[in-house]
């Protein structure tokens, strides 16, 4: 093979590879984490996350006659999400809005 025919060859090669795997983009926007929603009241909360919203970790709190009260679990757990609803816990269990 000579030495020309080696060029022509691979330049044929990353001419080939450039189409296939073209450079990623990132837009700026889509990289960028969403900001949590700060809601008015646990009735606008509750709309939209039906169970409410919690830090991960978090346990409903149950007080009074607790017969056949079961904590909630089914809510979302969302860290960003309590902290801009902090507001709206109102016993301080780490879970806002909770409902069963």
């Amino acid at each position: 093979m000579s030495l020309d025919t080696k060029i022509l060859a691979a330049a044929a090669i990353t001419a080939a590879l450039a189409t296939l795997a073209p450079p990623a983009t990132v837009d700026a926007q889509a990289a960028a984490p969403a900001a949590a929603t700060r809601y008015k009241n646990c009735a606008a909360l509750n709309k939209v996350y039906p169970h409410g919203v919690g830090k991960s970790g978090a346990k409903d709190k149950i007080k009074g006659k607790t017969g056949n009260a079961k904590a909630v679990a089914n809510f979302k757990r969302s860290n960003s999400l309590y902290a801009a609803n902090k507001h709206l816990d109102r016993d301080k269990d780490g879970v806002a809005c909770e409902k069963r």
